[in-house]
């Protein structure tokens, strides 16, 4: 059985990942890696180079530990990731470059969402490449969701939603399409009326594992 790693910064991670692998890859022997620091040093500082490094360092203990690639699932490190491709003979994959793809070819006028600064600047830039690559007009609305990371930290669930749902309305407005920089912001789109989210809405888990759907097994 072919051998994967997934790279997290998120504890709850590997168990949504691992239902995903079974209902859109196959097959596999996952390796998953979790490292919270990771994203907490790029919430407080941004891109550092020691997260570059790490970043290519687990990559490589991935090769070695005989995996055939390695799938990133923090967006807030995307940019470390592209990086270390280099390092390593195994693919990398970034889990929201096939979300970015689908934006770009649904609409010119991309919505992105986000409750931290740190996933919404490398979302966006994604997108602006991707859109640059595929020769695709592309302009950007963008909202932090302000006070919805502050209410989640503060253990205000409800508040966090609230603010979250207040914000796809509006942006769904004057969209063709959204983008959730953050995945787990979805559960809140999806209590939403139809009629209050006319256009897609995009997040990256699903369409980003299917990138391992190559190394699995049979």
């Amino acid at each position: 059985m072919n051998r994967v790693c997934l790279l997290h910064t998120v504890t709850g991670l590997p168990a949504v990942f691992a239902d995903l692998l079974r209902a859109e890859v196959g097959p596999v022997d996952a390796v998953n890696i979790v490292d919270e620091t990771l994203l907490r040093d790029t919430i407080e500082h941004g891109m550092l180079a020691r997260t570059r490094r790490r970043v290519a360092a687990y990559a490589a203990f991935a090769e070695e530990s005989g995996a055939t690639a390695v799938l990133v699932t923090c967006s807030s490190i995307g940019e470390a990731a592209e990086q270390a491709r280099a390092e390593v003979g195994i693919p990398i994959y970034r889990v929201d470059e096939p979300m970015a793809a689908q934006a770009v070819t649904a609409g010119g006028r991309i919505g992105v969402l986000a409750t931290l600064a740190a996933t919404l600047q490398p979302t966006r830039d994604l997108l602006r490449r991707t859109a640059g690559e595929r020769g695709e007009p592309c302009k950007i609305r963008e909202s932090v969701c302000p006070g919805a990371f502050d209410a989640l930290r503060d253990g205000d669930a409800s508040r966090h939603d609230e603010i979250v749902a207040a914000e796809v309305c509006r942006l769904a407005a004057e969209v063709d399409v959204l983008v959730l920089a953050q995945a787990s912001m979805a559960r809140v789109v999806d209590r939403l009326p139809a009629e209050q989210v006319p256009v897609p809405v995009l997040t990256s888990p699903r369409s980003g594992v299917r990138q391992l759907r190559p190394f699995a097994t049979g």
